[in-house]
């Protein structure tokens, strides 16, 4: 076996000497340093891109959460008036048919009235076109009876017995067929 004695190597592994702790020292202050110099070149500004970048997202996420809600009122909005939309327009729509009905039914009451009037007139002029025959009648009849009164009276009597003869004539005819 091996014995194990102080050997000038292995007891200063473990002797601490002040070259060593001075050098620990310079490292350990050399390594914070060296993190506050990367933290204030290096951290803080990709703390802060990041921190920005954050804050942008949730102004993003609020921005589009406020959008989401304006189009919901909105949309609400729209088909509140389509629904007034389509209310007007049936409303039109009903307007617009009874102004038709009561278009039709006064032309149908005008188109009668016309007819009642055309009928009236026809009746009218039947009723004269009647007389006119009635009084062309009376007028053939008196042109004939004068004709043959003539003949007659030529041949018998003289003027003041024919004058006589016209005026019973036209007095059996009547004398409405003259007046009109």
């Amino acid at each position: 076996m091996i014995l194990l004695t102080e050997s000038p190597s292995l007891s200063r592994l473990f002797d601490l000497d002040w070259q060593l702790i001075a050098d620990a020292c310079l490292l350990i202050i050399a390594m914070f340093v060296l993190f506050f110099v990367m933290s204030y070149a290096l951290f803080n500004p990709a703390r802060k891109m990041l921190n920005n970048r954050k804050d942008k997202i949730r102004s993003e996420l609020e921005t589009a959460r406020q959008d989401m809600e304006e189009a919901g009122r909105l949309k609400e909005e729209y088909e509140s008036r389509l629904r007034e939309i389509d209310k007007e327009a049936e409303g039109i729509l009903s307007e617009a048919r009874q102004k038709a009905l009561n278009n039709e039914s006064q032309i149908i009451a005008q188109a009668k009235e016309e007819a009642a009037r055309i009928l009236e007139r026809a009746k009218t002029e039947a009723e004269l076109e009647k007389q006119k025959m009635s009084d062309e009648v009376k007028r053939e009849i008196v042109a004939v009876a004068s004709i043959m009164a003539g003949k007659v009276v030529a041949a018998s009597i003289d003027t003041a017995v024919q004058n006589q003869l016209i005026d019973e004539t036209l007095k059996e005819i009547g004398d409405k067929t003259w007046l009109s």
